[in-house]
C-alpha cells in the first residue's frame, strides 16, 4: 500500500520541487500566443514533453509534476503515457482537478472554484492513470480595503476541505492553493494589506480542514507569499520572507509536511530570491520548496518557440530555472549562483 504521508514527503524531498504544469488550454494558447505558435493538441503535447525529458533537472530537482486532464491521457512521442515519462524521471505524476473560478453570486469582483460535482469519480479514473498527487486553486481577489468579502473567503475555504477529504478518501494527496491573487487589477495593496488578509485566509482554510476531517500529514499547502501587489511593488526581498515566515507559523499547523509555493506574479528572478531568503533564515516546522508554473517555463517557452532545433537551448534554459530553485530551496541561492549560465 501506497502511503499518503510518505507521498507527501516525497513531493518536499530536500532541493527538490514540483513542476506546475497544468496550465488550462485557454491560459496555455495565451502563452504560445506570445511565441507566435498555434495552440495545438500536438503542439501542447510537445512542448510538455520536452519540458519532462530534461532529464537532468528532472530526476535531480523536482519531485512531481501537476499535469491538465488533457495532459494525463496523452502520449508521448514513442507512444508510451505521459505519465511514464514522468515517472521514468522519478518524478510523481499529479492532476488539476478544479474545474476554475467563476464569479460568486451577489459579490462583485469575487470568485468561488468549481469542480465538486463528480469529483470522487475523477479521482478515481486519475488515480488509474497514474496520478498521486492533486492540486485545488481558490483564487482570492484583495484591494485596499474591501476585498475578501468573508463570505468568499469561507466558502473557497469549505469547498477546498471537501476535496481534500475526497483525495485522501481515494489515495491521493491534496494541495490546497488559496492564492491570494497579486496580479491583475487593482494590484495596489500594500505588504501588510496582503498579510493581514493571507493570514485571515489561512485560518480559515485550516478551520475548514479540521472541521472537514483532513489528515494534516497527508496534504500539502501552496500558498501565495505575503508581498505588496503588483502594481505597488516596494517591498524588499528580506521584507517578504520576514513577512511570510511570521504569517505561516501564526497560521499552518506543523503537522503540515510541507509548503509549496506559487509564484503569483512575481519575476522568475523574485520568486527564487524569496524562496531562498526563507530557506536561510533558519529551522521551520515544515519544508518550504516551490511549486512554479510560468516562473519555471517561461524562459524555456520563449528559447523553443516551437521548433525543434530549439529543443536543446529550451531545455538547458529550464535546467539552469529549476537549478537555481533547487537552490532556494536550499536557502543557497545567490546572484553569482543566478549569472553562472
Amino acid at each position: 500500500m501506497e502511503r499518503l504521508e510518505d507521498i507527501a514527503h516525497a513531493l518536499v524531498a530536500e532541493g527538490k520541487g514540483i513542476l506546475a504544469a497544468d496550465e488550462s488550454s485557454s491560459t496555455i494558447k495565451k502563452r504560445f500566443d506570445t511565441i507566435h505558435l498555434e495552440s495545438t493538441e500536438k503542439n501542447r503535447r510537445d512542448y510538455r514533453e520536452m519540458l519532462f525529458s530534461t532529464k537532468e533537472a528532472m530526476k535531480e530537482y523536482i519531485s512531481g509534476v501537476i499535469l491538465y486532464d488533457e495532459t494525463i491521457r496523452q502520449t508521448a512521442s514513442d507512444g508510451s503515457m505521459m505519465t511514464n515519462v514522468i515517472k521514468a524521471s522519478g518524478s510523481l505524476p499529479g492532476i488539476k482537478v478544479d474545474l476554475g473560478s467563476k464569479l460568486l453570486p451577489a459579490f462583485p469582483n469575487e470568485k468561488i472554484t468549481e469542480g465538486l460535482d463528480g469529483l470522487r469519480d475523477r479521482l478515481k479514473e486519475y488515480y488509474k492513470f497514474g496520478a498521486r498527487f492533486a492540486k485545488w486553486r481558490a483564487v482570492i481577489t484583495i484591494d485596499k480595503m474591501d476585498l475578501p468579502t468573508r463570505f468568499a473567503v469561507k466558502q473557497n475555504a469549505y469547498t477546498m476541505a471537501l476535496y481534500a477529504a475526497l483525495c485522501q478518501e481515494i489515495g491521493i494527496v491534496p494541495i490546497v492553493e488559496p492564492e491570494v491573487v497579486m496580479d491583475g487589477k487593482p494590484g495596489n495593496h500594500s505588504i501588510d494589506r496582503c498579510y493581514d488578509v493571507t493570514k485571515c485566509v489561512l485560518e480559515q482554510v485550516f478551520r475548514a480542514l479540521s472541521e472537514a476531517r483532513v489528515k494534516l500529514d497527508k496534504m500539502l499547502l501552496k500558498p501565495n507569499m505575503v508581498i505588496d501587489g503588483e502594481n505597488a511593488r516596494y517591498a524588499s526581498v528580506e521584507e517578504v520572507a520576514e513577512k511570510t515566515l511570521r504569517c505561516l507559523k501564526e497560521t499552518v499547523p506543523a503537522a503540515v509536511p510541507g509548503i509549496v509555493f506559487l509564484s503569483g506574479g512575481q519575476s522568475d528572478e523574485e520568486a527564487t530570491a524569496h524562496l531562498s531568503a526563507m530557506n536561510a533564515a533558519g529551522s521551520l516546522p515544515w519544508t518550504l520548496t516551490f511549486s512554479y508554473g510560468r516562473a519555471l517555463q517561461a524562459a524555456a517557452m520563449r528559447a523553443w518557440g516551437g521548433k525543434k532545433e530549439n529543443v536543446v537551448i529550451s531545455q538547458r534554459a529550464f535546467f539552469h530555472r529549476v537549478r537555481m530553485n533547487h537552490l532556494a530551496a536550499l536557502g543557497k541561492w545567490s546572484q553569482q549562483e543566478e549569472k553562472a549560465v
